[in-house]
């Protein structure tokens, strides 16, 4: 897959809910994916199977209302952000809070191989 591919295909999953099966499909089997704080996790996730558990955690611990998915803005031949808002409650505080971040993905070999993400408020 071409790097707009795979951008546009991220893009798509995360609009429509199919975030689980962009990571077979998009996402290299040695990925690493770094959170701006560690919210009791670490901030990085090693491998797709590491990436895999940070999202089942995230599910486990967190109701999402809502959200919104801006992009894909390209970067040169290798790299894409994308600008997430979340609207979401910690299950156990009952704490609900807003959240803005952007994730820069870096692709090598047609896979996804780094996220890194940013937080903007």
């Amino acid at each position: 897959m071409t790097l707009e591919e795979i951008a546009a295909a991220l893009v798509a999953g995360c609009r429509d809910g199919n975030e689980e099966e962009n990571l077979g499909r998009l996402y290299s089997s040695e990925a690493i994916s770094v959170e701006p704080h560690d919210m009791g996790r670490g901030r990085k996730a090693m491998g797709l199977a590491g990436i895999r558990e940070k999202h089942a955690w995230w599910a486990e611990n967190f109701e999402v209302h809502g959200g919104e998915v801006e992009g894909p803005f390209l970067h040169g031949p290798d790299r894409f952000a994308v600008i997430f808002t979340i609207d979401a409650t910690h299950k156990a505080s009952a704490e609900r809070m807003q959240s803005r971040e952007i994730g820069l993905y870096h692709v090598a070999g047609g896979r996804i191989v780094l996220e890194e993400f940013f937080a903007t408020s």
